[in-house]
C-alpha cells in the first residue's frame, strides 16, 4: 500500500475537479440565462439599449451572483464526483483495500478551502468591481427614468462636532467626481451640553466633491430665526472622498474585501448602521471554511447513502440539504440586517454547523 499513498488522494481530487468544474459551467450557464432576462425586463424596457448593451451589462452582474451561489458548485460538485465512484465500484474498492474515508475526503476538503482562500483574494475584488461598474454603467443607462423616479440620495458626514446630513434629488458621476443635483445639507453642530443642535441649513442646485470639501453652486443659506443668504458658490469641507461617497451608493456586494473595514469605520462615525457591511465582511471571511464544509457534507451523506444504497434518493437528499442550507443562510441573515443577530454570529454559524454535520456524519458511518 506504500505505493498508493498519494494516488488515492490525487485520483479522487482530479475526479473532484473535473465534477466541480462542470458544476460551474451548468449553474453558470443558467445564471447568465436568468440575469440577461431579468435586465432586458427591468432595463432593457425602461432604457434604450441594445443586445451588445443587455450582454455587457449581464457579464458584468453574473460573476456575483456566481459567487453567492459556489456553495451548491461545491455541495453538488462533490456529491456528482462521489456518485461517479459510486458507480464504477471505486470507493467500494478502496474501502475494500482499508483505504479509511478520511484518506480521501480531507484533501477534496482542504481543496476547497484553497479555493475559497483564493475566491476572497482574487475573485472577490474582481467581482465588487464588476459589480460597481454595472450599478454604474445601469444607472447611466437608465438617466431619464432614474430622473423621473421619486428617489432621492441621503448621505452623512462629520465629527465629534459638527454632523451635516445630505440629501439630494439626484446623483451622477463627471470625471470621476460625485455630483449632486438638487442638493439639502441640515447643519448639526455641538453645544455646551454636548448636544447636537440644529443650526442652519443650505439648499444648493448642486454640489460637486471636491479634495477636502464640497463645492457648492446656486447656493440658499438659512438660520434659525433669520432671513435667507444667497450667493453664487460656496465650500463647505468633507472629510469624504470620491470613493467612499460612492461606496456609501453603492450595495455592500460591490464594495471589496480590502476596503470593507474603511467602509465600515467611516459609515459608523457618520451615524449610519454598519451592518449589511459588517455581515458582508464576515460573510466573506467564511467563505474558505463554508467551501470545505460543503465538501465534507456532501461526501459524508455520499458514503452514508453507498452502504443504504440508491443513488436516486442520493441526489434528492443533496438538493433538499443546499436548498435547507441555503434558507438557513438567508435565514440568519436576515437576523443579522435586522440586527437581532451579531454580523459575525449570523456569517459563521452556517459554515460551521455544516462543517459540524460533515464530520458527525462522517464519524457515525466510518467509525460506528
Amino acid at each position: 500500500m506504500s505505493l498508493g499513498i498519494g494516488m488515492v488522494e490525487r485520483y479522487v481530487l482530479q475526479r473532484t475537479m473535473a465534477s466541480l468544474g462542470a458544476a460551474l459551467a451548468v449553474l453558470g450557464s443558467m445564471v447568465m440565462l436568468i440575469a440577461f432576462v431579468d435586465i432586458a425586463r427591468n432595463v432593457g424596457t425602461r432604457a434604450d439599449i441594445n443586445f451588445f448593451q443587455l450582454l455587457y451589462l449581464t457579464i458584468l452582474q453574473a460573476p456575483a451572483t456566481i459567487l453567492v451561489l459556489t456553495p451548491f458548485i461545491f455541495l453538488f460538485g462533490t456529491l456528482g464526483a462521489f456518485v461517479g465512484l459510486n458507480r464504477r465500484s471505486e470507493l467500494i474498492a478502496m474501502r475494500a483495500a482499508g483505504v479509511s474515508a478520511w484518506r480521501f475526503i480531507l484533501p477534496a476538503a482542504m481543496a476547497a478551502f484553497v479555493m475559497g482562500v483564493l475566491t476572497i483574494t482574487l475573485l472577490n475584488p474582481l467581482s465588487t468591481a464588476m459589480t460597481a461598474q454595472y450599478e454604474t454603467t445601469r444607472d447611466a443607462l437608465m438617466e431619464n427614468y432614474l430622473k423621473a423616479a421619486p428617489k432621492g440620495t441621503w448621505l452623512r458626514q462629520g465629527d465629534d462636532k459638527t454632523q451635516i446630513v445630505i440629501r439630494a434629488r439626484a446623483r451622477d458621476q463627471v470625471d470621476g467626481s460625485v455630483r449632486l443635483r438638487g442638493v439639502s445639507l441640515f447643519v448639526y453642530t455641538l453645544n455646551s451640553k454636548g448636544v447636537m443642535d440644529f443650526s442652519r441649513r443650505i439648499e444648493a442646485n448642486e454640489a460637486r466633491l471636491e479634495p477636502g470639501f464640497w463645492r457648492l453652486i446656486g447656493v440658499r443659506e438659512a438660520t434659525p430665526g433669520a432671513g435667507a443668504i444667497r450667493s453664487e458658490s460656496l465650500s463647505i469641507p468633507s472629510n469624504l472622498d470620491d470613493r467612499t461617497a460612492s461606496e456609501r451608493f453603492n450595495s455592500p456586494q460591490a464594495v471589496a474585501l480590502w476596503r470593507l473595514p474603511t467602509t465600515i469605520a467611516r459609515t459608523e462615525d457618520a451615524g449610519f448602521s454598519a451592518t449589511p457591511f459588517k455581515l458582508r465582511y464576515h460573510q466573506i471571511l467564511a467563505t474558505p471554511l463554508l467551501f470545505a464544509a460543503m465538501s465534507v457534507l456532501a461526501a459524508a451523506f455520499s458514503l452514508r447513502l453507498m452502504r443504504l444504497g440508491g443513488l436516486a434518493a442520493l441526489a434528492g437528499s443533496g438538493v433538499a440539504l443546499g436548498f435547507g442550507f441555503f434558507f438557513f443562510n438567508e435565514l440568519c441573515s436576515a437576523l443579522a440586517k435586522a440586527e437581532v443577530l451579531h454580523p459575525a454570529v449570523a456569517a459563521w454559524t452556517p459554515p460551521l454547523v455544516a462543517l459540524l454535520a460533515g464530520f458527525t456524519l462522517l464519524c457515525y458511518t466510518e467509525d460506528g
